[in-house]
């Protein structure tokens, strides 16, 4: 059984067990969240697919962890005019282990 669950903008194909980094949720480690935003439900032989979102499906997660990823490093310049700019990005995240798909 997996689903398809959308959070932070972007769509994530889950399962139980499964540990992702997705972007930061206001939760502390070892809270329990759930995500009603459920695109898709495939169990088995059955695919329940919503209009745009499955009303009687839940995702319950819990949350590891919070952290930042690595530094990206963004590098400006114009060429004969003497502009350089150099600063760097660390994106947070929250990592969380999915529990639970009811529907």
């Amino acid at each position: 059984m997996y689903a398809i669950i959308e959070t932070g903008g972007k769509q994530y194909r889950v399962k139980e067990g499964d540990i992702l980094r997705v972007e930061k949720l206001p939760f502390e480690p070892g809270e329990t969240l759930e995500f009603d935003s459920v695109l898709l439900v495939h169990d088995g032989d059955e695919v329940r697919v919503g209009n745009p979102m499955l009303s009687d499906a839940r995702v319950s997660a819990k949350v590891l962890a919070q952290g930042k990823s690595r530094k990206i490093l963004v590098f400006k310049y114009k060429p004969k005019k003497n502009y350089r700019k150099r600063y760097g990005h660390r994106q947070p995240y929250t990592e969380i282990q999915i529990e639970k798909i009811e529907v």
